[in-house]
């Protein structure tokens, strides 16, 4: 049985808050089904034979008509067709607040990061469905924030990236426990206040046994999105004390996925038509999928499960390919890695070039009236201004100068993405809308 949790009110692309879209849509097919046969007293339709009470047989009412003379309809209207719904989902790689980006953030008594949100934003904005990948915890209160290598984000992080278009956020990672049960507890908190969904962390059992769904909505149609996450480590901390189910995590030294084929498995019993698996794994700084990760993706599209894959932790993008499986047979879109999102990483202190740029995904997913799903995938690169504040902007090779970042440095950071990501998913430039006039609402669901 679903089980709202509160604070997790439904909310338009647009902005401002609407009725929770799943009621509505169950009330009004519930009435266009029963038509005119739930009032009281109705009299049979014409189709049906009518019995006396000594039990013989008399005809059936005219179509026209009722045996007492009322003018009810033959038979109820029909039932609307089910319609084909098409959404998006956008995803982006890792939110890592390092001391510097909090230093950038810094505004008066406390942190803003919209303004190094607001270029990428239109592109978040874009999807129906938007998915970032917060990597760090919030600082509990009474604690200060800081950076690598303990982090603890500010707790006004969290309403920046709902302002910024993101609904919900993967929170499993090997920093989740940084600030021990503490940081998990304050970082959902503050994303059920907000209306953030999240999936890969969770504050009690009962929540941990729950699916993160996202409900798009067209007409008497309800599609359920899951989301689900796991991490492959804690960084060596063990998990809270007697709360094993704290962190989503699987072994990954083994390549074992079973814990999030269980999950997957889970949330398809639960009602999903739709599932979408993110996972924080496996070797940092490497722009090709390791074995490993190829043996993780495979497995996953194997098991028919899983509609998506996106891997996040390596800190640098990687390819998007479409591999063999998937529901129906039908293959299954994986983005192996999509870099960073806004970080402090750069050739500079790491090294690697590519750790100054990430990359939104976005796909695009159509549900068909017989539950048949598609999905096409698209691609835009994104990198990090450190010298001018970190601000995060969307790049093409077109894009030229942006912030203190030159003409020609925008251009070889977007061929570093564009060679990574590979010609298999198509690139967006620009921002669409959010397709149709889709609601959404997000929900745990036992």
């Amino acid at each position: 049985m679903a089980a709202q949790h509160p604070a997790h009110a439904s909310r338009s692309k647009a902005g401002g808050i609407v009725i929770a879209a799943c009621l509505l849509a169950a009330v009004a097919g519930i009435v266009a089904a029963v038509g005119l046969a739930g009032v009281p007293d109705a009299e049979p339709t014409a189709s049906a034979n009518v019995t006396t009470a000594s039990g013989s047989p008399t005809a059936a009412p005219t179509a026209t008509g009722s045996t007492n003379g009322g003018d009810f309809p033959a038979q109820p209207p029909p039932i609307p067709p089910m319609p084909t719904v098409t959404f998006t989902v956008v995803a982006a790689g890792d939110v890592l607040t390092h001391e510097p980006v909090l230093n950038s953030a810094r505004s008066g008594n406390g942190y803003d990061f919209g303004p190094l949100f607001a270029p990428s934003s239109p592109f978040v904005k874009a999807g129906d469905i938007a998915l970032c990948h917060l990597e760090v915890p919030i600082a509990p209160k009474g604690t200060a924030p800081s950076g690598y290598p303990m982090f603890g984000a500010p707790v006004s992080l969290v309403g920046d990236l709902a302002d910024a278009g993101w609904d919900g956020c993967s929170t499993a990672s090997n920093h989740s426990v940084d600030r021990r049960f503490a940081g998990i507890e304050t970082t959902l908190d503050a994303f059920q206040k907000v209306g953030l969904g999240s999936a890969g962390t969770a504050r009690s059992a009962k929540e941990a046994a729950t699916v993160q769904f996202y409900n798009v909505v067209e007409g008497n149609r309800t599609v359920k999105v899951a989301h689900i996450a796991y991490a492959y480590g804690l960084n060596g901390l063990p998990k809270p004390a007697g709360k094993p189910w704290a962190v989503n995590v699987f072994d990954a030294s083994s390549a074992d996925v079973t814990p999030i084929l269980d999950a997957a498995a889970d949330a398809r019993e639960a009602g999903a038509d739709v599932v979408i698996a993110s996972t924080h794994c496996c070797v940092e700084y490497t722009t090709q999928p390791t074995s490993t990760q190829v043996s993780i993706v495979s497995q996953i599209a194997e098991s028919g499960l899983v509609d998506l894959y996106i891997g996040h932790h390596a800190h640098v993008p990687q390819p998007i390919r479409k591999v063999d499986g998937g529901p129906g047979g039908n293959g299954m879109w994986a983005a192996y890695g999509l870099g960073n999102f806004i970080s402090n990483q750069a050739l500079e202190n790491v090294g690697v070039a590519e750790s100054s740029s990430g990359l939104v995904a976005t796909a695009t997913f159509t549900v068909s009236p017989d539950d048949e799903v598609s999905v096409d995938m698209g691609w835009t690169a994104v990198t990090v201004d450190r010298a001018g504040g970190h601000v995060v902007y969307p790049i093409s090779k077109d894009t030229g100068a942006v912030g203190k970042l030159s003409a020609k440095t925008v251009k070889a950071r977007w061929q570093l993405v564009a060679n990574a990501v590979g010609d298999e998913p198509t690139e967006v430039t620009s921002p669409g809308e959010p397709l149709a006039d889709y609601m959404w609402s997000n929900q745990r669901v036992k």
